[in-house]
């Protein structure tokens, strides 16, 4: 199958085309514009394995611009998981590039296959859709975005669910719970601590630590959304994907320590708004419908992600930065 993925260069992105390189009847398209909070140097690293394979070609453009219909000649699947991400840099003044990147792009995307025959269209989505909720939670609740970013992705969901709809486009959308592991953006939680930690570095916690998240480590992920394409019965359907374990915030600095040898230094600061309380995917659709089972433990995957960045970085006896 020929296969176009959007924000191939990513953290998920890339692990996901290399997984679905593992398949020899697959050829990767993989569409990436190099911007959004991961630099350009890091992408170009994550992109290492997939450049040398004959079945993957890189295609550097800009979605919101690109002759999508060229860009789409012959393709079966589409993984759209290009958009820009975060919660904290949503608001204000920087919401116009959310707008452009997880809502046009989106309906530019659906608009230009609403009259191909495509096998399958995989809309990446996020936890950050349900908003506040005790308990686990399923993909039939009521859904409540605390943030700017959150109604971005609801808004490409219902795009998705009109085309389905109205031009019986092959969605599938599925919905993250923060995935960590390596490669993660340098912005996000697991990234920063790892690097603050080891550099003797002050790190901020926002809110009292306490916070619980449903951690899904990136290479369980990708199991999971490398599998829609094998599976006849998931057209039109949300699904969770979510991890092994659940922890909070402190709890997971706790295990840092004990894996670098290393004590945190913490600055407790007020919570943030937009960000949950606590998070928890039922995933008893995705264990029915795709097979998945999240195999890595927090202290694994933890440990994989620590053995990255000290890879990544230049870290003259753990102090200097890269």
């Amino acid at each position: 199958m020929k296969i176009l993925v959007t924000g191939a260069a990513g953290f998920i992105g890339s692990h996901l085309c290399e997984k679905l390189l593992t398949d020899k009847n697959n050829k990767i398209i993989g569409v990436d514009t190099f911007t959004g909070p991961t630099p350009k140097k890091l992408k170009s690293v994550n992109l290492g394995n997939l450049l040398n394979n004959t079945r993957f070609r890189l295609i550097e453009t800009d979605l919101l611009t690109a002759d999508l219909e060229k860009l789409l000649e012959e393709i079966d699947i589409i993984y759209h998981l290009a958009g820009i991400p975060g919660v904290r840099s949503s608001w204000g003044k920087d919401f116009d590039p959310y707008v452009k990147n997880n809502i046009s792009v989106t309906q530019r995307l659906l608009e230009a296959v609403k009259n191909k025959k495509l096998v399958k269209f995989i809309y990446a989505s996020t936890s950050s859709v349900y908003g506040e909720v005790d308990g686990k939670v399923t993909e039939d609740a009521y859904l409540s975005p605390l943030s700017p970013y959150g109604i971005t992705k609801l808004t490409g969901e219902h795009l998705c669910n009109v085309y389905h709809k109205s031009f019986n486009i092959p969605i599938v959308t599925v919905r993250f719970f923060t995935v960590y592991g390596p490669r993660q953006r340098p912005d996000m939680a697991f990234h920063r601590f790892i690097t603050q930690i080891l550099k003797g570095e002050t790190l901020s916690i926002f809110g009292d630590g306490t916070q619980t998240r449903d951690f899904t480590y990136v290479a369980d992920c990708v199991e999971a959304i490398a599998s829609i394409i094998y599976k006849d019965n998931v057209i039109g359907e949300t699904i969770n994907i979510g991890g092994k374990e659940r922890a909070s915030i402190n709890e997971i600095l706790t295990i840092i320590e004990t894996l670098t040898g290393k004590k945190a230094m913490i600055d407790y600061l007020p919570k943030l708004l937009g960000e949950p309380t606590h998070t928890w995917a039922d995933i008893s659709k995705a264990q029915k419908m795709l097979n998945y089972n999240p195999k890595v433990s927090l202290r694994e995957g933890i440990t994989k992600e620590i053995e990255y960045i000290r890879s990544i970085y230049t870290l003259k006896g753990e102090k200097d930065s890269c």
